[in-house]
């Protein structure tokens, strides 16, 4: 067994060594030279720079053909990237939206209750906004697409690009929830596809009016939810008024649709979107519930797609009358003495 003075005589070498000149300290070696020994300690830092150079050659041929699928791969028109972003913006909303309806329906009521729908289709709306608000202002709605392009804030000529975005998307989601839920659809309906009666299912895939609600009762709700939707937006976004903070204002909007389906969608169920109705109906059409779908409830399909375009330019027009046209900005010297200037967020 050593001793401990063992070891401490040897720290007595070491520095006795040092205080010499024998040991010596560099950045790439511990060198003693006591008389003829000398030790070399190898730093193992240059050892790992060796190491990864020679990983990083090998990898070079792999990188760069990554770099040259991206630099193929990125879409350099912006009325493209739009289109896209559109697209997949309104993919999210509405496969959120429609799955949570084909639960609630094909599930009679054991997974999920008319607000689950309402909810689903607020979550859906926020993440399609957190998707494509960057690139195309996720608008996700050909009414709201509309209304920019009557008012100058958007191109007519970017109209086509985004309605076909909406549309490829919703008409995508509303196959994916179909594929989704096949089985059980299948089961529950024993193959025969409906849109009215006990098994009807083409509900889950767009709007019908209750039985006992007439076309222009029918109209005067698409209507007026639109308005409240554009009147909802508008509060949200507008930077001269008192704006939402620009992190929360996706998931508002989301809580606005909320809000609307769970006041306004007894009557129509709330389309308040041609781009979240009209797809989905023609894929019903496709996919085996025949041209029911555009004769059922005397040939409702029209009003939600007119409706919410006129609705969203009259909630426009009444939000600039009532608000935007009178809300200029107050100079500083304007302010009664001692009172402090209210402070707007920005988008």
């Amino acid at each position: 067994m050593i001793s401990p003075a063992y070891f401490r005589k040897g720290q007595q070498d070491w520095g006795h060594l040092a205080k010499a000149g024998h040991l010596q300290w560099g950045t790439s070696s511990l060198v003693c030279c006591p008389e003829t020994h000398v030790v070399e300690a190898r730093n193992s830092n240059s050892l790992l720079q060796k190491n990864r150079s020679s990983c990083d050659h090998r990898l070079e041929p792999e990188r760069r053909m990554l770099e040259k699928i991206q630099k193929m791969l990125v879409v350099r028109s912006p009325t493209i990237r739009e289109l896209l972003a559109e697209a997949l913006g309104m993919y999210i909303l509405m496969v959120f939206g429609l799955s949570s309806a084909a639960q609630v329906v094909l599930g009679k009521g054991e997974f999920g209750q008319y607000v689950s729908i309402n909810l689903a289709f607020g979550i859906g709306v926020t993440l399609g906004i957190h998707a494509a608000g960057g690139i195309s202002g996720a608008h996700l709605n050909a009414a709201i697409t509309i209304m920019h392009c009557i008012l100058g804030n958007l191109p007519w000529r970017k109209l086509p690009a985004y309605l076909l975005g909406q549309f490829l998307g919703s008409f995508l989601a509303a196959a994916t929830v179909f594929g989704t839920y096949y089985d059980i659809l299948y089961d529950y309906t024993k193959g025969n596809f409906t849109v009215t009666g006990p098994t009807a299912t083409a509900s889950i895939f767009s709007t019908y009016p209750h039985p006992c609600v007439s076309l222009l009762g029918g109209f005067f709700t698409e209507f007026m939810a639109t308005v409240m939707l554009l009147l909802g937006i508008l509060v949200i976004h507008d930077e001269k008024n008192n704006a939402a903070l620009k992190g929360t204002q996706a998931m508002l909007t989301g809580i606005l649709v909320l809000g609307i389906g769970l006041g306004m969608g007894m009557t129509t169920g709330y389309a308040i979107n041609p781009s979240r109705d009209l797809p989905p109906r023609i894929f019903t059409a496709i996919a085996g519930w025949g041209m029911d779908v555009f004769t059922a409830g005397n040939y409702w399909w029209w009003i939600p797609v007119v409706a919410p375009t006129l609705g969203s330019l009259v909630g426009s027009l009444v939000y600039k009358l009532f608000i935007d046209v009178h809300n200029q900005s107050v100079p500083e010297s304007g302010n009664e003495k001692g009172q402090p200037a209210i402070e707007t967020s920005t988008l």
